[in-house]
């Protein structure tokens, strides 16, 4: 077999070896379903990047955890068989920094959230990785989360007492959900539809994109509106690949990444209103959480994040200060 360069190296190849060959293939692999706006935006990219590349290589994105979960694809980047991956969540259990995107309430909107990336995330948040491989090209969007249960409505912390709640493999969502007096059980996303219909959880949290892309409306009946988290997604590379890639391809990649940034955040703000709507009307009977309540009810995950992360509280105070013009 031929060498090919590490960076755009196939599945089974693992070694640099010099440059890249034309229409080589960057594997990209994203946990979330096909129809959520992961995927979407996922695939907008290699439209968007392929047409860029020309002959130089082709971007395939794989969906739905078919290169892995998300513990698994973020092995993957570092050994560099899988190219870009789309982590949320989970990066905060790379990196500390990353959890002030799981400090509940914190993100006012959108717009708020791209001010909080061009003052924070570049220089503050995203670097922290790089020494455990990683390196995050863009800011895409997950979404804003709220929460679906089989027991009964959420409207207060309290509703959640005892209820088994599938969170990502988050270490501070799963510390937020059990300072509401949840049972928190971290999930791969792939199996939660399983989990559910067959009761060994009684409910989960996510961006409504997700839980109509993966049909989970039908398996849960109550859906809360709490918009309790806005989560970001990352478009990621690992480290090493970056550093070797043929510069004339890593640029088109990172360039098209960026491009899609605002593109995601508007496909985000149009899903919600459509989605909410639809969920509705397929059934799931939805309440708007008390939001005073929850904010009460967030102050220890607050403290704990200034306590425990360098620089924590510095760096709640800066985003919420960001948050004044939304």
């Amino acid at each position: 077999m031929r060498p090919f360069q590490y960076a755009l190296a196939g599945a089974l190849m693992l070694a640099v070896a010099g440059p890249a060959s034309a229409q080589e293939e960057i594997l990209f692999g994203i946990s979330a379903a096909t129809g959520s706006l992961q995927q979407r935006t996922a695939a907008e990219f290699a439209k968007r990047a392929n047409e860029k590349l020309g002959d130089k290589a082709v971007v395939k994105v794989f969906d739905s955890s078919q290169l892995g979960k998300d513990k698994e694809l973020l092995q993957k980047l570092k050994l560099g068989t899988v190219h870009l991956s789309l982590p949320t969540s989970i990066m905060s259990s790379v990196s500390d920094e990353f959890a002030l995107f799981d400090m509940p309430f914190l993100v006012a909107d959108r717009d708020h959230m791209g001010r909080i990336e061009e003052a924070l995330f570049w220089d503050k948040i995203a670097p922290t990785v790089e020494d455990d491989g990683y390196k995050v090209i863009a800011v895409w969007e997950n979404g804003v989360r709220h929460i679906t249960n089989n027991v009964r409505p959420i409207n207060v912390p309290a509703d959640l007492d005892g209820v088994k709640i599938r969170t990502p493999r988050s270490t501070w969502r799963v510390r937020m959900f059990e300072e509401y007096g949840a049972n928190p059980t971290p999930m791969a996303f792939s199996e939660v539809f399983t989990a559910l219909q067959t009761g060994v959880i009684d409910g989960q949290e996510n961006p409504y994109t997700n839980i109509d892309a993966a049909k989970l409306n039908e398996v849960q009946k109550y859906l809360s509106k709490t918009g309790h988290v806005y989560t970001p997604a990352y478009p990621t590379m690992g480290k090493r690949v970056y550093d070797n890639m043929d510069p004339a391809i890593r640029d088109i990649l990172v360039e098209t990444a960026l491009e899609l940034e605002q593109w995601a955040r508007d496909e985000g703000e149009a899903d919600d209103a459509a989605l909410e709507k639809k969920l509705v009307e397929g059934g799931m009977e939805m309440n708007t959480a008390d939001r005073n309540a929850f904010v009460e009810a967030s102050k220890p995950i607050y403290e704990a994040f200034a306590a425990e992360v360098d620089g924590g509280q510095e760096m709640i105070d800066e985003a919420i200060a960001l948050g004044s013009g939304s």
